[in-house]
């Protein structure tokens, strides 16, 4: 049993700042790509950071503006959310790949509940 749980979101000014949390807790053995997408009302679900091992990526419409960041020890993954736009106003997700502790492993997407993010003056 693993869950993805966020936090941080809420209502910030165009040009605010914002600092998304997801925790990841369960029987989890390592981590691997972690993720942040977001879902306007009426539009798809789009990803907008992602970070593994190697150097984050991140979707041209939060280039710049965005950083995700991760800290291994503490499962967690970060998304600083710099100069907001009304644009970015959605729900966030967390969103993980995760090898289970669970003898055999089994690697697994998950996903968390969701934080709302609304940019607004």
């Amino acid at each position: 049993q693993v869950q993805l749980g966020e936090s941080g979101g809420g209502l910030v000014q165009p040009g605010g700042s914002l600092r998304l949390s997801c925790t990841a807790s369960g029987s989890i053995f390592s981590i691997r790509a972690m993720n942040w997408y977001r879902q306007a009302p009426g539009k798809e679900r789009e990803l907008v950071a992602s970070i593994t091992s190697g150097s984050p990526k991140y979707s041209d419409s939060v280039q710049g503006r965005f950083s995700i960041s991760r800290d291994n020890a503490k499962q967690m993954v970060y998304l600083q959310m710099n100069s907001l736009k009304p644009e970015d106003t959605a729900v966030y997700y967390c969103n993980a790949d995760i090898v289970t502790s669970t003898i055999p492993h089994q690697t697994r997407h998950y996903w968390g509940q969701g934080t709302q993010v609304t940019v607004s003056s």
